[in-house]
């Protein structure tokens, strides 16, 4: 059976409720999900999963440094995501504040691993984002995200 990992790291909560949201849409698919805190994921567990989301919230236009440590320590298995799917979410203080950059670097390191991406025609395109506390918009496109990428995954490893 097909398991995902929804990976997050959080300062104010935002980014956490995101996460929840994003493991609320993958369980709807009747597919199990594991919400984690970065900071209890060891890298080897990745490959655990066949598919992984990845959120943070917004520095400097890029991702969290602890999540940046978990994708460089994961140089150690390097090629064996290869096929995986992946994704990812971010939160930013204001618009403009950088969630686009901070997702595709994200995948940027994802499709370095040979993961598989899957945009979104509909909704945030990229992948669900937040500016400060999620609405329910954000919170919708959050479930959606986590919907369609475990669909895609109980397509893949079914």
């Amino acid at each position: 059976m097909a398991k995902m990992l929804v990976i997050y790291y959080s300062q104010s909560g935002n980014t956490k409720k995101m996460a929840e949201a994003v493991a609320e849409g993958i369980k709807q698919q009747a597919v199990e999900a594991d919400l984690k805190e970065v900071k209890a994921v060891k890298p080897e567990e990745l490959l655990e999963y066949q598919g992984i989301i990845v959120g943070s919230p917004t520095y400097y236009g890029t991702m969290a440094y602890q999540l940046k440590e978990l994708f460089d320590a994961s140089v150690s298995f390097h090629g064996k995501l290869d096929g995986r799917v992946g994704a990812a979410f971010s939160s930013s203080a204001n618009i403009a504040g950088g969630n686009e950059t901070t997702i595709l670097d994200i995948l940027n390191a994802m499709l370095i691993h040979g993961m598989i991406i899957q945009g979104d025609p509909q909704g945030d395109h990229y992948g669900a984002v937040a500016i400060g506390a999620p609405d329910s918009r954000s919170k919708n496109n959050c479930m959606r995200m986590g919907a369609r990428i475990a669909k895609l995954v109980k397509k893949l490893f079914p």
